[in-house]
């Protein structure tokens, strides 16, 4: 009895520190995303604008959206939206114009 008592004990404090590790693993995988997109776009000012979008495990992407100013003169600083797709398992950041996914009319 007290050695299934010790078992159960060892396995609740190794599933408890497992689970606030893998916490910690997702926040730092966050941390990355977003700075990894901010730094891919081509915006001036990047900012984040929206959660993060989690595909599943099969596809292997998250998704950030992403506003600044379009640096380019001709834009005449008009803002842009960008969407950011992360690829979880080699760490890198894709960036697409995203203006005609949100509605810029506010």
């Amino acid at each position: 009895m007290l050695k299934n008592l010790l078992l159960l004990t060892a396995a609740l404090t190794f599933s408890s520190a497992t689970l606030a590790s893998s916490d910690e693993a997702w926040a730092e995988d966050a941390k990355a995303m977003k700075a990894a997109c901010l730094k891919a776009s081509q915006l001036k000012n990047p900012t984040v604008i929206s959660e993060i979008m989690m595909f599943d495990d099969s596809v292997g992407y998250s998704a950030l959206a992403i506003g600044g100013r379009y640096p380019q003169p001709q834009m005449k600083k008009q803002r842009g939206r960008e969407l950011c797709l992360w690829h979880r398992a080699s760490k890198k950041a894709q960036i697409a114009e995203a203006d005609t996914l949100f509605n810029l009319k506010r």
